[in-house]
């Protein structure tokens, strides 16, 4: 079997899995359900890292392994999960759509230059990096579940540019090169807490529903002819 299969990619395979799972459901209108996946996977994203670095013995190939699954099933996760969300709550029309290919361009960017980096660092150095090249694309695990909330306080339409440019600034903010010193254990222990308290409150206050309406297309060739 090609691949490397040990306890050190177990989490962002997991991760990768709760996001495609979140992605089912918010298609068939489950949002509660697809915000509370897109925070779990967050969740296994930030713990994968350190512990894969547990792991003493690993070759330079088995590191190259993870650094590229692990971007791999980000590109999911967190480029193409949170888009799926925000244009089925709404985020449609021309506008809509720039903004939704922006940002999935821009964590495209950022992913393959963190590969870029991240590979070079590791032929020079053993220890993990303390900062970050712009905002990690992680973040949005964090973004995204707050500004659900809002959706108990702002009327509909307005929820709808509050995504719009929640996802603008992100992305934006994907490919910027600031340094960000990447947050300690305690740091990290407090966006836990937000977070699962913000999803707490969706899942059971939230009445965010939006049931699937398949459209029937007819053929081209009768759009043509007729």
């Amino acid at each position: 079997m090609i691949g490397y299969y040990d306890y050190t990619v177990v989490l962002t395979y997991f991760s990768l899995i709760c996001s495609v799972f979140g992605m089912t459901q918010a298609i068939d209108g489950r949002f509660r359900t697809a915000i509370a996946c897109l925070a779990l996977s967050g969740l296994c994203d930030m713990f994968d890292g350190k512990i894969a670095r547990k792991k003493k013995d690993r070759t330079s190939d088995q590191k190259l392994f993870g650094v590229q699954i692990d971007s791999l099933c980000d590109v999911v996760c967190f480029g193409a999960f949170p888009v799926l969300i925000c244009f089925l709550l709404g985020m449609k029309g021309v506008l809509g759509y720039l903004v939704i290919a922006y940002y999935s361009v821009c964590s495209v960017i950022r992913l393959a230059f963190f590969n870029v980096l991240e590979t070079n660092r590791q032929r020079v150095e053993n220890c993990p990096n303390t900062y970050y090249h712009g905002l990690p694309i992680t973040s949005i695990t964090i973004i995204l579940p707050l500004v659900f909330l809002l959706n108990f306080v702002m009327p509909e339409w307005a929820f709808k540019w509050v995504l719009l440019v929640t996802l603008l600034i992100v992305g934006t903010l994907f490919i910027i090169n600031f340094k960000l010193k990447k947050p300690s254990n305690k740091m990290l222990c407090v966006f836990v807490i937000v977070v699962a308290c913000a999803v707490v409150v969706i899942l059971l206050f939230s009445r965010y529903h939006i049931s699937r309406t398949p459209l029937h297309e007819n053929p081209l060739i009768e759009k043509l002819l007729n």
